[in-house]
């Protein structure tokens, strides 16, 4: 009896009956250090949303006490403008995380559509994305960020189209060696074999069988993001103001007092180093829980 074998389907590996829940369960406990960080980076990303309505107090209210140490009133402590550092921080993870996922978007849609077609075609256009990764790793990241930020201004859409580009090329690479992966698989070769376009083969198979490294490389570029905001934040070049506050910002008001005032650098900092550690350790935890190779070495 025939049996029709449909071509164009693209390769999808098979994980079992498992549900996804169970599946999540699962990789929680071989890496629990990896589930802990995927949970800070949900509050994180909470707050960044809800950050108003969680708030104890406005970030620009300034009838408080003047530095005053933490309590349980003001559990991160008052700053040298009689405000609460602790809704200020709240607040602060709109603009760090906004600007951070925002820079994201604009890598992975640079950098997957290039690493694709570099890792797809080869040959010349390949040679040339290649000469791109190698000009944007030589230059160092903070001072293009700040170079293009000064010409162009410190708004939001600049900032994140300026850090996404710094981003690009670790994207390119991964997607582009992920690519070359699987360009020359069977299903790759029989999609080819009954006519369908480069496009096609690109969005419908390769694509989706690059999503995990495509996923991985976001997750840690996004802490790699954070950190160059608050970095151009501190410097006074970020979208952040008085009444307006970001992680980096609050670290370059306070940088005067820290001597009488420790808590108003432990706590930004700490915030930043936090979001930092926590998406990197999650990107891990992801790669090994999607990479065949990795699976179960655990």
């Amino acid at each position: 009896m025939a049996v029709a074998i449909d071509i164009e389907a693209p390769y999808q590996p098979t994980y079992g009956s498992t549900s996804w829940l169970a599946g999540i369960g699962k990789a929680a406990r071989k890496n629990p250090a990896g589930a802990l960080a995927g949970v800070f980076c949900l509050v994180l990303v909470i707050l960044a949303i809800a950050g108003p309505s969680l708030s104890p107090y406005s970030p620009n209210r300034i009838d408080f006490p003047l530095m005053q140490a933490p309590t349980l009133s003001h559990p991160f402590g008052t700053d040298n403008l009689f405000r609460d550092l602790f809704s200020r921080i709240i607040f602060g993870a709109r603009n760090s995380l906004g600007i951070g996922f925002a820079a994201i978007a604009v890598s992975l849609a640079l950098g997957v559509g290039l690493g694709i077609t570099s890792g797809y075609f080869s040959g010349i256009w390949d040679t040339l994305v290649g000469g791109f990764i190698d000009i944007m790793f030589a230059f160092p990241a903070l001072v293009l960020v700040i170079f293009l930020i000064t010409i162009a201004g410190k708004e939001f859409v600049v900032i994140s189209l300026a850090i996404g580009l710094i981003l690009t090329p670790y994207t390119v690479r991964v997607v582009r060696t992920a690519t070359i992966g699987v360009r020359n698989l069977q299903y790759i070769e029989a999609a080819t074999a009954v006519g369908s376009g480069h496009l096609r083969i690109m969005v419908r198979h390769v694509l989706p069988n690059i999503a995990a490294p495509i996923i991985v490389v976001a997750s840690v570029n996004i802490g790699l993001a954070i950190l160059i905001e608050a970095s151009v934040s501190f410097l006074g070049l970020g979208v952040s103001s008085d009444t307006n506050p970001s992680w980096g910002r609050m670290l370059q008001e306070t940088r005067n007092i820290w001597q009488q005032a420790w808590w108003t650098a432990i706590f930004p900092g700490a915030t930043i180093s936090v979001a930092v550690t926590a998406f990197n350790v999650f990107g891990d935890a992801l790669r090994d829980a999607l990479d065949p190779r990795l699976r179960g070495t655990r």
